[in-house]
C-alpha cells in the first residue's frame, strides 16, 4: 500500500465511506535510491509507552527489519522482545548504550520515543553517524536544540520526520484542502485544544533506583536528581528539566494542525496567555491550565487552550482544532477519533440594523478505510519510503515542521511562566528587548551530555 499516492487511496476508501472526500496535496514517494525489497534495519530508542507504538506501526511494513531496541530500563525487554518476535519472527537485539546502536554500521535509521530532553542530542548524533530518524514530538525540549537539529538533519542530509502524526491522517488532510482551497473564505483564526483530563501525580519521596534502570542516564542532559518514581515513567512531562507539559505532550499535534490551516511557515511575533497548576497538591511543575494567543505578523491568529481538569467541550472538540473562516468555520477532532465537520456560515445586515446569522452543515471528512485510517502507520510508512529515497522533502513532518510546531509549544509557555505579554523576532529566533524570556530558550547541559557548539 505505500507505494500507491494519496489519491489512490481516496479513490478506494470512497465506496466505504458516507463522508465527502476532497482530493489531498499529498503524493506519497516513490520508491527510488533502494529498491523495495531492500531490508530496511531500524532501532527503535525507549521502548516503553509510545515505543511499543513505534514496534508495532513498523512491524506491520514490508521489509522493515527491528534489529534493536534499546533502553535504559532493562526490565522492559522481555515483554518487547517477545512482542518483536511475535510480529516479525525476528528476535531483535537489546542495548542500553545509544552511542552503541549509532556505532551499529547496519542500522539505517533510529526511531527515537525517549523523554523530550534526550530528543536534541539524540537526533544530532544520528544524523552525524549518517542514520536517518524518526523523532517523537515535540522534537526538541527548548527552541534553540530544534533550530540545530533542522541545521544537522541538513547538513549531514538526513530524513528526520517528526511524530506529528496528524499531518499523515487523510481525513484531517482532505480538510485542509478544502480549506486552503478558500471554501471557507479567509482563515482568520485557528483554536487548538487540549481539554484532556489528568488526575493528581501526588507527592512521592526519592528512593532507591530500582535494579536494571540506569538513572543517571535517563537524567542525560538534565541536572542529577535523586530516583523519584515521579519523574521517571511518563510523570517526567510534568517537570521543566524533561518534559514541556501537556502543551508539548498532546497539544503540539493540534499545535501543529493549527499552524497548517493558518499555512505558516515562520514563528509568530506576539505571544501572550496565561498558565497555572490549580486545584491538585502535588509534585507536578508544569500548569494544567492555559490559555494562550499567538499573533502572526499578517495579524492571523492561533489560540491554544489547555484544561487538564473536568471541562465542557467547544464545538463539539475536547482535543482537536476550531478553525475559522470569513464563510464558516470547522471542527477538527483529534486523529485518533478522526474526522472533521465544516459548517457554512452567511451573516446580512438587516433594514432594522440587526444582522441575522444563518449556518448550514457543510461537507464531512473522515476515512473509514482500515487500510488507510491509521495515521500512525500512514505516517511511518511515509518516513520508510523517503528514507529509501533519499528524499526528506517527501516527508509529511519534516524536522522543520516540526521545529516550527514545537517552538508554539514552548513559546507558549514561556508566557505563561513570565506572565506576560512577548514581542519575538522569527528571524533571529530571540525575544525583542527581553533577556529574561530569552534565557527560557535554552538551558544548561550536565557533562558528559553536551549540545555540540557547531553539529
Amino acid at each position: 500500500m505505500n507505494n500507491l499516492d494519496r489519491r489512490s487511496f481516496i479513490k478506494k476508501s470512497t465506496a466505504a465511506s458516507a463522508s465527502v472526500i476532497v482530493s489531498a496535496p499529498f503524493i506519497q514517494p516513490s520508491i527510488g535510491k533502494q529498491k523495495a525489497s531492500d531490508t530496511i534495519n531500524i532501532a527503535v530508542i525507549g521502548i516503553r509507552s509510545r515505543g511499543k507504538d513505534h514496534i508495532r506501526a513498523l512491524a506491520e511494513i514490508p521489509n522493515v527489519k527491528i534489529a534493536i531496541l534499546c533502553d535504559i530500563d532493562q526490565r522492559l525487554f522481555p515483554e518487547a522482545v517477545s512482542e518483536v518476535e511475535k510480529l516479525t519472527g525476528f528476535k531483535p537485539q537489546t542495548e542500553t548504550e545509544y552511542r552503541k546502536v549509532l556505532d551499529n554500521p547496519d542500522i539505517d535509521a533510529v526511531s527515537i520515543a525517549t523523554p523530550n530532553h534526550w530528543h536534541a542530542l539524540q537526533t544530532i548524533w544520528a544524523c552525524q553517524a549518517g542514520k536517518h530518524v524518526y523523532v517523537e514530538k515535540p522534537i526538541s525540549h527548548t527552541l534553540q536544540e530544534g533550530r540545530k537539529m533542522v541545521e544537522a538533519a541538513r547538513k549531514y542530509n538526513r530524513v528526520v520526520q517528526t511524530g506529528t502524526q496528524a499531518r499523515s491522517s487523510y481525513s484531517m488532510m482532505n480538510a485542509m484542502d478544502y480549506l486552503h482551497k478558500g471554501e471557507l473564505g479567509e482563515i482568520y483564526m485557528a483554536k487548538g485544544l487540549c481539554l484532556k483530563p489528568r488526575g493528581s501525580i501526588g507527592h512521592v519521596m526519592d528512593s532507591e533506583i530500582p535494579e536494571g534502570v540506569d538513572w543517571n542516564k535517563h537524567r542525560g542532559p538534565a541536572a542529577y536528581r535523586p530516583f523519584n518514581k515521579n519523574r521517571f515513567h511518563y510523570k517526567w512531562h510534568w517537570f521543566w528539566d524533561t518534559g514541556n507539559g501537556d502543551f508539548g505532550n498532546q497539544g503540539i499535534h493540534q499545535a501543529d494542525m493549527a499552524r497548517m490551516a493558518l499555512q505558516k511557515n515562520t514563528h509568530p511575533v506576539r505571544i501572550q496567555g496565561l498558565g497555572k497548576y490549580v486545584v491538585w497538591d502535588s509534585d507536578q511543575e508544569t500548569p494544567n491550565i492555559q490559555q494562550l494567543e499567538f499573533e502572526y505578523e499578517d495579524g492571523k491568529i492561533l489560540q491554544f487552550e489547555v484544561n487538564g481538569l473536568g471541562s465542557n467541550d467547544q464545538g463539539s472538540v475536547k482535543v482537536g482544532n476550531l478553525i475559522y473562516g470569513s464563510k464558516g468555520w470547522l471542527n477538527m477532532q483529534s486523529e485518533d477519533e478522526g474526522g472533521c465537520e465544516a459548517y457554512l456560515s452567511d451573516i446580512q445586515i438587516q433594514p432594522s440594523g440587526y444582522s441575522s446569522y444563518k449556518e448550514t452543515k457543510g461537507p464531512s471528512f473522515k476515512d473509514d478505510n482500515p487500510e488507510t485510517a491509521d495515521a500512525v502507520l500512514n505516517h511511518f510508512k511515509n518516513f520508510i519510503d523517503c528514507v529509501r529515497t533519499g528524499k526528506w522533502q517527501d516527508l509529511h513532518a519534516d524536522i522543520l515542521q516540526g521545529h516550527l510546531s514545537s517552538s508554539l509549544c514552548h513559546l507558549g509557555n514561556i508566557a505563561s511562566r513570565l506572565n506576560k505579554t512577548l514581542l519575538f523576532n522569527p528571524n533571529d529566533e530571540k525575544f525583542i528587548d527581553n533577556p529574561e524570556a530569552d534565557s527560557y530558550l535554552t538551558k544548561m547541559y550536565r557533562a558528559p551530555f553536551l549540545l555540540p557548539d557547531k553539529v
